[in-house]
């Protein structure tokens, strides 16, 4: 039951802001969500729609104007002390979209992949640091040999490799993957697909997954979040929200996905997302509810109504 599982992460009308105060900017508003332990969270949504900025939120790179986040029962952002933020640097990691900028060019294979080791406090000798290097390139599926070379030696998808094997070296429970494939040729985001999935099996790993494309977190993502304009509009179990998408944002994303027949991608209907199809006033107002078991969506009451006319 989903209720006896442990929650890892929980995120509690959080919201995240930029700017000063008269010219401040909502990037987050009121998101609230869990992830439990083991699974795979995906959070959809276009660019700009703040998906990344929760991600940075928790991983403590951006500061929080409201709200709770919880890592294991404690709460992470604000003020902290200092073992609960070494602790936090350890457990959650974090794998960026761009593999040919997330790499210092300048700086080994080496020591990009160890870095975390010396910021965290590990005392480790050499041999021990070098072991945990290889180690951690054999778990992604590169020699150790390319401990020894920089950055621009390597392909995107490598380099993406090689970030991935940063997380891994601080043996974390907890991976942010920002739309970790989306800078990739089509041929090798399969590879770095099947690699995640294979280390979260074989460590138990817990991943927030970051994305823009639909059909990407369906197969990957145990529950789909879908955010617009910093508000989780509708959450589910990956198949549930496939099957019965029900806010009109959701079914825009969904309509884009390309088709692999050409003839029903020629006759598919594209949907434009119109915010004014709500038709929300101060008596109008949406409400995040529940209209099954596990599926949520913001919607006014008499939207929930037609909502529920679809089960």
């Amino acid at each position: 039951m989903a209720e006896d599982r442990k929650k890892l992460i929980e995120v509690q009308d959080l919201v995240v802001r930029f700017g000063s105060r008269r010219h401040a900017f909502t990037a987050v508003d009121n998101v609230s969500f869990h992830i439990y332990q083991g699974e795979t969270f995906g959070l959809v949504g276009e660019s700009g729609s703040g998906k990344t900025t929760i991600g940075r939120a928790i991983i403590r790179i951006h500061p929080t104007a409201g709200g709770k986040i919880l890592f294991d029962g404690k709460q992470i952002n604000g003020r902290i002390s200092k073992a609960l933020d070494r602790e936090v640097t350890q457990r959650i990691q974090m794998i960026f979209q761009d593999p040919m900028s997330s790499l210092n060019e300048r700086a080994k294979v080496d020591y990009i992949v160890s870095e975390g080791l010396y910021a965290g406090g590990h005392h480790l000798s050499e041999s021990e640091r070098q072991a945990k290097v290889a180690s951690a390139l054999s778990d992604v599926g590169l020699l150790p040999e390319f401990a020894s070379r920089f950055p621009h030696e390597f392909s995107g998808g490598q380099r993406q490799r090689i970030g991935i094997a940063r997380a891994l070296i601080m043996e974390p429970d907890f991976i942010i993957a920002d739309e970790p494939i989306s800078a990739l040729d089509v041929s090798i985001r399969a590879q770095v697909l099947n690699l995640l999935s294979k280390l979260q099996k074989e460590r138990n790993l817990t991943y927030l997954f970051i994305a823009h494309d639909l059909s990407v977190v369906r197969f990957i993502c145990d529950r789909i979040a879908v955010i617009h304009k910093g508000k989780i509009v509708e959450l589910s179990e990956s198949e549930e929200l496939f099957a019965h998408p029900l806010h009109p944002y959701t079914r825009a994303l969904l309509s884009a996905i390309p088709q692999p027949d050409p003839i029903a991608e020629r006759q598919k209907k594209l949907i434009v997302y119109d915010p004014s199809c709500h038709h929300y006033s101060e008596t109008n107002q949406p409400d995040w509810c529940e209209i099954v078991p596990g599926h949520f969506v913001l919607a006014s009451e008499p939207e929930l109504e037609e909502y529920r006319k679809q089960f």
